[in-house]
């Protein structure tokens, strides 16, 4: 049961924060991708610059997601221990570090 719970909500939570950062407003402009205006800017040892950015940040991402899974379950077991309709100032601030680091891996996500 409770190993079905964690996987719940662990889907959960990586949904909305991927979902979050796949979704455009209506109207909005795809940013400009490398072309006339930006040339592409080789490192010394021969690689893109921009393909070392990308893999950086990926790995960063992964990483963030990592720690959001971790925030996520650690608010979801303090919520259960905690009375039912009383919470604390701790959990209103694990939920703010949790919009914190989804806002973050949304903003790398929309990175051009």
């Amino acid at each position: 049961m409770k190993r079905t719970l964690r996987r719940a909500a662990l889907t959960l939570t990586l949904g909305a924060a991927f979902g979050i950062g796949l979704a455009q407003e209506p109207g909005a402009q795809p940013p400009l991708t490398g072309g006339a205006d930006r040339p592409d800017v080789r490192l010394p040892n021969g690689k893109l610059q921009r393909d070392e950015i990308l893999k950086a940040e990926h790995e960063q991402n992964l990483k963030d997601a990592a720690k959001l899974v971790e925030l996520a379950d650690d608010l979801k077991q303090t919520l259960e221990k905690e009375d039912r309709y009383v919470f604390s100032l701790t959990t209103v601030k694990k939920t703010e570090d949790i919009e914190k680091l989804v806002r973050k891996i949304r903003t790398r996500l929309r990175h051009d």
